[in-house]
């Protein structure tokens, strides 16, 4: 009976029909559940990839689930991790995961650096997550001055390698971020002002399709892909390699500055940073955020700002008016370099976290009601919360110079074109948190910050419809917010490389563009 189960199940995962159209009947599946209660992770050990495997209580998967940015999706327990070496592997397996699902639906999770905080994200229950955790080679050729980079490497690998040779580039802003998730959300860098988005960056995707082919993705070679994968998120495919364009890099000043918080002292702080927006195009080489934060384990309200400036200049004239603000009570700015610098803003794996983001016009008016939205909320925690929690809420610059060269290099799915040079600000609250019973506390604080902030800006025309994918919560919609243009360009594109919508269907993590209206 068992060889029989075997030869059923090698006849289905090796039959030729890698494109066949995923159906199933509930007859068959329940036949397939009960001979294969993990009929996809079986699927898997037949396969080429079953010395790739983990499985639960093996102590490699029990910490590589604890890798994971936040403790909600440390909390999920995919059936096995298949952890693929290259871009062959990796089509092995989403052709064995593809073909298998003819007889029953094999869901799977694509994770590279794990860093998006909501359940599911990049993890999956009852299914199989493909961790791309080795494919992760940074390497630099002199002669072209790209670097390639795979998608599970974290930004700290790639400068590690590229400072010590004289260069740089595009890269997150704290070093654990793994590279794949945030390129294809767009990116900001601190190089943003001077070179453009991450995603921007990128010269050319390697990427496994839903058929299991290994296709190249650039300016001349599958254009539109190359587009929309830039922003689209997980909707065509896997990127197994990510070939960026580098420059010259000799260090830079930077670091983070805290101050007390006080209603006098924030308007300060919001004035500096609509001044430094405003007049953004005549030094592009800074970057500046305004955080207001708590900390239950300080018990202090204070701001933390980040001042970044990217060459080895000490206190650029650009941040004069930051720097003119009295009363900071630390301060670790100085000559730096990258990986120091991302170092500072690297994040612990213990604790549930919120992200959530807006955008709006770059206004006095905003930013002091968001405040005051914020000190609410803020008030409610202290009353309701226990254990160690925190809260912080970003300010930042979305300037024009960040995607004005986007369209010479192939142009992403964005959509920031649309406002025209606009100046806009972009919001997030980042919030984290001790205990699964409080969830629903800190969930509703972090929705309550962005609805109450937008209907403000709404009410007085200083709203903006754009939300930055690396930082949206499961809850809000950013592919939508690109425009209606983009998101045909993006439908197209799905259907067009995943026809029978695999990414779609299989891959209920991320943002999928087949929900979009």
């Amino acid at each position: 009976m068992y060889r029989l189960k075997l030869a059923l199940l090698a006849a289905a995962i090796t039959a030729p029909c890698a494109s066949a159209q995923i159906q199933n009947d509930n007859e068959t599946m329940e036949a397939v559940s009960f001979l294969f209660p993990d009929f996809c992770c079986t699927a898997l050990s037949l396969s080429p990839l079953k010395n790739r495997l983990l499985f639960p209580r093996q102590e490699a998967y029990e910490s590589r689930i604890d890798t994971y940015f936040d403790v909600k999706q440390q909390s999920i327990t995919p059936n096995c991790i298949v952890q693929p070496r290259d871009a062959k592997e990796v089509a092995q397996a989403v052709k064995t995961l593809t073909v298998a699902s003819v007889l029953k639906p094999c869901k799977f999770a694509i994770r590279s650096g794990g860093h998006t905080p909501y359940a599911g994200a990049s993890n999956i229950e009852d299914g199989v997550t493909i961790d791309l955790k080795y494919i992760s080679t940074v390497k630099y050729d002199a002669s072209t001055k790209v670097v390639n980079v795979g998608p599970g490497a974290q930004w700290n690998d790639v400068f590690s390698v590229l400072e010590p040779l004289g260069v740089i580039t595009t890269g997150g802003r704290s070093s654990t971020v793994g590279v794949g998730g945030l390129t294809l959300g767009g990116g900001i860098s601190y190089f943003s002002g001077e070179h453009g988005l991450i995603c921007d960056n990128a010269l050319e995707f390697e990427v496994v399709l839903a058929d299991g082919r290994i296709v190249t993705a650039s300016k001349t070679s599958n254009p539109d892909l190359f587009t929309v994968l830039k922003g689209g998120n997980n909707n065509f495919g896997i990127v197994t390699n990510i070939k960026f364009r580098t420059f010259d890099y000799d260090g830079m000043w930077g670091g983070l500055v805290i101050y007390p918080q006080s209603k006098e002292s924030m308007q300060d702080h919001f004035k500096a940073l609509i001044n430094f927006s405003n007049n953004y195009d005549k030094e592009t080489k800074g970057s500046a955020i305004v955080m207001p934060v708590y900390q239950s384990a300080v018990g202090s309200d204070l701001i933390l700002n980040g001042y970044e400036y990217a060459a080895p200049i000490s206190r650029p004239a650009a941040f004069d008016e930051f720097l003119a603000i009295p009363g900071n009570i630390s301060d670790t700015t100085g000559i730096r370099n990258m990986t120091s610098l991302a170092a500072e803003l690297a994040g612990a794996t213990t604790s549930s976290v919120y992200f959530g983001t807006l955008t709006f016009a770059n206004d006095l008016r905003v930013m002091t009601k968001a405040h005051e939205i914020y000190l609410d909320v803020l008030a409610n925690l202290k009353a309701k919360a226990t254990g160690e929690w925190g809260i912080y809420v970003l300010y930042q610059p979305l300037p024009p110079a960040y995607y004005r060269g986007s369209i010479a290099r192939g142009g992403n799915v964005l959509g920031l074109e649309r406002f025209k040079n606009k100046v806009l600000c972009l919001y997030q609250p980042y919030i984290s948190w001790q205990g699964a019973q409080q969830d629903a506390l800190f969930q509703k604080a972090g929705a309550d910050l962005v609805n109450r902030i937008d209907a403000y800006a709404k009410s007085i025309g200083a709203d903006n419809p754009f939300l930055y994918l690396d930082y949206t919560d499961i809850t809000q919609d950013p592919l939508a917010s690109y425009g209606a243009e983009n998101v045909k360009k993006m439908k197209a594109a799905a259907k067009k490389y995943d026809p029978f919508g695999v990414f779609q269907t299989l891959v209920p993590g991320g943002f999928k563009i087949s929900k979009v209206a």
